[in-house]
């Protein structure tokens, strides 16, 4: 994909989120081992995932797994810092983009035409990310105040789109969505030891469990 002809604009994007619910989130130590996890939770009904920045050879596990899924999956890069951060997750193939904070990479992700999950934690951190040109924003780390803290903030941000991430289990993503989320992020209640060289079927156990708990069909 060439930053110049993204494949996923921020309505769409927000469409996606809303629909699946589910956002995967993977990172490892091991860039085939994290390949593999993509494929499988993709195969198992997983449609958003998100390859982190600090798995090795980050880029390279979503070209290839672009090239292996196809339309199977949208792929996004997460842990973006800065503007070159996006830009070369985008030049990888990248369907969005997930910051851990306000940042340049937010802006650099709007220039570029690529819609950003951009993470942020306060009333305040929340009004930059949509100054900044966020498409959603990921509220982190939700465990700190968990679906109550969610319900306060949508009080005064009622339309905003909430993705809580961080210390997310079946119990709370079921919590933060009945709360109002658009979707939830799930890293390693999910993801386990997957992307680090562990079982794979233990992983399809867990998608399958995380699937039935939250009603997801496979909506493509």
């Amino acid at each position: 994909m060439s930053p110049t002809t993204p494949d996923l604009d921020a309505t769409r994007f927000r469409e996606v989120l809303a629909r699946r619910r589910l956002l995967a989130i993977v990172r490892g130590s091991d860039a085939n081992a994290a390949l593999r996890t993509v494929t499988t939770l993709a195969k198992n009904g997983v449609r958003l995932i998100e390859v982190s920045l600090v798995t090795p050879d980050a880029l390279q596990v979503i070209r290839d797994a672009r090239a292996e899924l196809g339309g199977e999956a949208l792929l996004g890069a997460g842990t973006v810092v800065s503007a070159d951060d996006a830009r070369a997750a985008a030049d990888a193939g990248a369907s969005y983009l997930v910051t851990p904070a306000v940042s340049e990479a937010v802006r650099a992700g709007r220039e570029l035409g690529v819609p950003v999950l951009a993470g942020a934690l306060t009333p305040t951190e929340v009004v930059a990310a949509l100054d900044a040109g966020a498409a959603a924003v990921k509220l982190f780390p939700a465990s700190l105040g968990g679906a109550a803290y969610l319900r306060a903030l949508r009080d005064p941000f009622p339309q905003v789109p909430f993705v809580p991430v961080g210390g997310v289990g079946v119990a709370e993503a079921r919590d933060h969505l009945a709360a109002g989320a658009l979707a939830v992020g799930v890293g390693s209640p999910l993801v386990g030891d997957a992307a680090r060289g562990g079982s794979l079927d233990e992983l399809a156990q867990r998608i399958a469990a995380f699937l039935t708990a939250l009603n997801i069909r496979d909506t493509r």
